[in-house]
């Protein structure tokens, strides 16, 4: 069997052991996407996870665990890395407005190659720190990316009335719900099994705050 044979068992594997069901040349893509990461993390650096068989896990899979939670017609990947989760997203579920946001240079020099190499239609690569970013977006993801304190101190502008934010976390951030910003609310809380994936993985989802009820005018 040779390497990308295997590679292809372990995703295809896990793409169904998560319940999912993607585009029909989504495992291909994913698996380009794979490799390319792999030719240019021997160069720049992209990230600390260099074996395959693991980059299907940790990356890939780990990714495709929280796409039954992602809505809306725009998303924004903040210290999206080398794509992730964004890229992944883009390839599972084509037809959505991606933003990927990361300040480093080399890693945004990927993301672009990337785009243009998997032929990725309505995904952008863009270099900046997140408190500098435009826009509104459905959608928000980042992984490992900051503290809830922090990450919507930058970046909660982009969140559109009505939009979710999906915050990727290891072990359950207990410590940060009390830092959560005024105007934002944590609605639910998933503990993820990311197949192959030893230790805890958990996903927060936080939206805007209601706004408080009017007191009733007095008699």
């Amino acid at each position: 069997m040779t390497e990308r044979s295997a590679l292809q068992r372990r995703l295809e594997e896990g793409i169904a052991a998560l319940g999912l069901t993607l585009p029909a040349d989504a495992v291909s893509r994913l698996l380009d996407y794979q490799a390319l990461l792999a030719r240019w993390n021997a160069t720049y650096n992209l990230t600390a996870v260099r074996d395959p068989a693991e980059m299907v896990t940790r990356h890939l899979l780990d990714s495709l665990a929280i796409l039954p939670y992602v809505t809306g017609a725009t998303l924004a990947d903040l210290g999206t890395g080398p794509g992730l989760p964004g890229i992944v997203l883009a390839i599972a579920a084509p037809g959505r407005a991606i933003t990927l946001v990361d300040s480093n240079g080399k890693k945004v020099r990927f993301l672009r190659e990337a785009i243009r190499a998997l032929k990725l239609e309505g995904v952008q690569a863009v270099q900046s720190r997140v408190e500098d970013v435009q826009g509104s977006f459905d959608c928000i993801t980042a992984r490992a990316f900051a503290s809830f304190a922090d990450m919507l101190g930058w970046g909660g502008h982009l969140l559109a009335p009505g939009g979710r934010w999906l915050a990727m976390k290891g072990r359950h951030p207990d410590d940060e719900l009390a830092g959560l910003p005024p105007g934002f609310a944590l609605t639910a809380m998933h503990a993820l099994a990311v197949p192959g994936l030893e230790g805890e993985r958990h996903l927060a989802v936080i939206e805007h705050a209601p706004a408080p009820a009017p007191h009733a005018a007095a008699c």
